[in-house]
């Protein structure tokens, strides 16, 4: 691995192309970045020669037929070696990188078994089921299955766009089924009866991208897997599970947490792989004169605004697509997928306006067909940049992309890696390029190379245990079978009191076979999965066009009365919000001024889990209540941010217990750290929590959203300055106990980044918050630097608490 000097330094040049090769077409834009400031760091992740294995025996020589094709020629070892694992029957996961023909490691010894006939001359034999994470990677593995051009086994998707008549089709005749554990919680179990033969010959189940089933949505799919387990024994089926992903940490641990059962691993990647360079690029600065507005040059100016990551990577990809470079912009949001598409497209319009048409956007809420027109435009190169969310993330094909841009960190390593993995897939040295957005975590990143590469992806953070998920699940499981005594160790140790308070609460009821369900409403619509609990629909009042969603526990936040609400650019005023109906009612306008909801939190300390002193500081992590209200809006200025003025909200209050870890400083220690003036204390205090939130994603599964935190100068559970990082979801999801976990690490991290940005009082890439409640106001950038500095030095001197 080639390592260029990290910290700010100029990079030396790019590695060469080897003596008799062209050099690729995207070099010269690395060179216009080291010029211009902009290339901190290059990354050249080594190229692999890649090893392979001869055909198993076993396998059907037609499946193998069908499979050369694809391969030209024999398969990796880890293809076989999990194959080979399948085969004999053990549950296996495969943690091997993007492109490494992880499908065809499944695909051996499931369509081999599944083409044997019935011994009971039925027809269909073996079945198996295939779940992805989102219905296009599911739609991808069909038309791949497909391709194949083999008679059998019959395959089909079945999800929410899957009409009634061709599910009962799919029920009688599909041998292999794609789908997702949406449909398994919503349809699949409920309807087991309709369900039953194919159940009864349920000899595979496929969990592929494994590591995206993590917090509460992962928590929610294992408690589906046991579901599922509980009723394929019930019918006489012990399935084998498979589980597929390019980014997932100790695989084998995670795959049991996931699924209940013992899983072989097989780690080791032995397929081909192309040298890819790797630039962290990091946007200008604006210097902003005294009283006027930003203006370009002021690169590493003192305070200065940074370009957006969309606008940079908008001009990285014209620049790139008139290089004739096949290329894939990654972007966070619809909006910023659309708007990155179009600034490439104007900049082409310029500089070369026959290429301006070879750019398009891609994004959930497109048609199915428009979508696969868009894949295979990629694909056959007439489409030569696209800018995708994370819809092209996981397993859709794009084969053939000479570079990748990641705007905006991803929000885990994982994804980082995925991402990545997209380029290089037709053997040439390829590119990747991550932007950086004016936040702690990305800055922290584009600066710290060590913290991206040469270590190991984030554990997969999901808790099977968790109350609050386990209760609907077990009320399901109770409605589609009894549950006996021999269910419980199925579903872990806290099944049994969950179960006494699901009978305390009337919703099941203990007799001596076992728990029944005693209401006739379908008990798996208690739960969403997804953990969104519920949206809130935009509906333009003139129309009644429903314009999109919102999450219900963000709209007290984003379309209250006043909202000032953007929908793909155009902007609307919310005129009404009714919580009850799951509405906002809004109307088409363009003020000059953007809102921010203002809101009051508490966070009350329920059950301390773990306590640890040292010095001056305690450390703690346990479970608590955090309650929060939107009290009021501001109105600001477009452009400029000025305070216009603020508006008051009657809204009600929302409870949350969750899980959180929070430390304490003595006073006296908290108040030397800022100078001895206590009225600096709960700026420095904020503003270290604001930028605690912003770097756990670091080192947990987790985006800052996923995240809530408060921080007090006196707080009553304490009695002490408090800093409180919790869990955003209902029972916690295991971030926060991640944090604590590796507390040294984060906080140190944490002070280190905020000590290094460049900016002379707090902003966005340090200690401002885009969800802060209170306006960030207040904040103390240096108090919060030595602030952090205290608890690290208490930290360094008594030992970090033990995981």
């Amino acid at each position: 691995m080639t390592r260029a000097p990290a910290g700010g330094r100029t990079p030396p040049p790019t590695p060469g192309p080897a003596p008799g090769t062209a050099a690729p077409a995207w070099r010269g834009l690395l060179e216009e970045g080291r010029r211009d400031g902009r290339l901190r760091h290059v990354e050249v992740l080594p190229e692999r020669a890649g090893e392979r294995a001869d055909w198993p025996a076993w396998a059907d020589p037609e499946v193998v037929a069908a499979l050369e094709r694809g391969t030209g020629g024999r398969p990796w070892r880890h293809q076989v070696l999990a194959a080979e694992a399948v085969h004999a029957g053990r549950s296996t996961v495969l943690a091997a990188g993007t492109a490494s023909g992880k499908s065809l490691a499944f695909q051996l010894p499931l369509l081999t078994e599944l083409r044997r006939p019935a011994g009971d001359g039925s027809g269909r034999g073996a079945t198996a089921l295939y779940l992805a994470p989102t219905k296009a990677l599911a739609a991808d593995q069909d038309a791949r299955l497909r391709a194949l051009g083999l008679d059998r086994p019959l395959t089909s998707t079945y999800d929410g766009d899957t009409p009634p008549e061709l599910r009962r089709w799919v029920r009688r005749n599909a041998s292999l089924v794609l789908t997702n554990v949406d449909m398994l919680h919503r349809s699949v179990l409920p309807g087991h009866e309709h369900w039953a033969p194919f159940l009864r010959r349920l000899r595979f189940v496929v969990v592929d991208e494994c590591h995206t089933y993590r917090g509460v949505f992962g928590s929610h799919a294992a408690a589906v897997l046991r579901r599922l387990r509980r009723l394929a024994d019930r019918y006489g089926a012990e399935p084998v599970f498979v589980l597929a992903s390019a980014t997932v940490a100790e695989p084998a641990t995670t795959a049991r947490r996931l699924t209940g059962v013992e899983v072989h691993a097989v780690t080791e990647d032995t397929s081909a792989r192309p040298p890819v360079s790797v630039a962290l690029w990091e946007p200008p600065r604006r210097r902003a004169p005294a009283g006027g507005t930003a203006e370009p040059g002021g690169e590493r100016a003192e305070g200065g605004e940074q370009r957006t990551a969309t606008a940079e990577t908008a001009d990285l990809l014209a620049g790139l697509v008139a290089r004739g470079v096949r290329t894939l912009a990654f972007v966070r949001s619809r909006a910023g997928a659309e708007s990155v598409a179009a600034g490439a497209r104007r900049r082409l319009l310029e500089d070369a306006p026959h290429l301006a048409t070879a750019v398009l956007a891609y994004r959930g809420g497109y048609l199915p067909e428009e979508r696969r027109e868009l894949e295979e435009g990629l694909r056959s190169g007439r489409v030569l940049g696209m800018a995708s969310t994370r819809a092209l993330e996981l397993g859709v094909d794009v084969a053939g992309l000479d570079a990748v841009l990641i705007a905006g960190w991803p929000g885990t390593r994982a994804s980082f890696r995925q991402q990545l993995g997209r380029a290089g897939r037709r053997g040439r040295p390829a590119l990747g390029v991550f932007v950086p957005r004016d936040d702690p975590l990305d800055t922290y990143l584009v600066h710290h190379p060590e913290a991206l590469f040469g270590v190991d992806v984030e554990a997969t953070v999901l808790d099977p245990s968790n109350a609050y998920v386990l209760a609907p699940h077990l009320a399901a499981a109770a409605q589609e079978l009894p549950l006996s005594e021999a269910d419980l160790e199925l579903f872990g140790p806290a099944a049994r009191d969950v179960l006494d308070l699901l009978v305390a609460r009337g919703l099941l009821r203990r007799r001596a076979r076992g728990w029944f369900r005693t209401r006739p409403e379908r008990a798996s619509d208690l739960t969403d999965l997804r953990g969104a609990g519920g949206t809130v629909r935009v509906v333009e009042s003139g129309t009644g066009r429903v314009l999109g969603t919102v999450e219900a526990s963000a709209a007290d936040s984003a379309v209250h009365a006043g909202a000032v609400h953007v929908h793909q650019g155009r902007s609307y005023v919310v005129d009404e919000l009714d919580l009850t109906g799951g509405v906002a009612l809004v109307h088409a306008e363009t003020p000059e001024h953007t809102t921010h909801a203002r809101s009051r939190s508490e966070v009350r300390v329920l059950a301390v889990d773990e306590s640890a002193a040292h010095g001056p500081l305690t450390v703690c992590r346990g479970v608590v209540e955090a309650t929060s209200r939107v009290t009021g809006f501001l109105r600001r200025r477009a452009g400029t941010g000025q305070v216009l003025g603020e508006e008051p909200l009657d809204l009600p209050e929302r409870r949350l217990r969750t899980r959180a870890v929070w430390w304490s400083l003595r006073d006296e220690v908290a108040e030397d750290a800022v100078g001895g003036v206590r009225a600096r204390l709960p700026g420095a205090l904020h503003a270290a929590e604001h930028a605690a939130i912003g770097l756990l994603p670091l080192l947990a599964t987790c985006d800052r959203w996923d995240l809530g935190g408060l921080s007090t100068a006196l707080h009553p559970d304490t009695g002490l300055p408090t800093v409180f990082v919790h869990d955003a979801v209902p029972g916690g999801a295991g971030f926060s106990d991640r944090g604590h976990q590796r507390l040294r690490e984060w906080l140190g991290a944490t002070r280190d980044a905020v000590d290094a940005c460049r900016c002379a009082a707090g902003c966005p890439a340090c200690v401002q918050s885009p969800k802060c409640g209170n306006g960030n106001e207040p904040l103390d950038k240096a108090g919060a630097v030595a602030v952090l500095g205290a608890v690290v030095a208490a930290l360094d001197a008594g030992g970090a608490p033990a995981s």
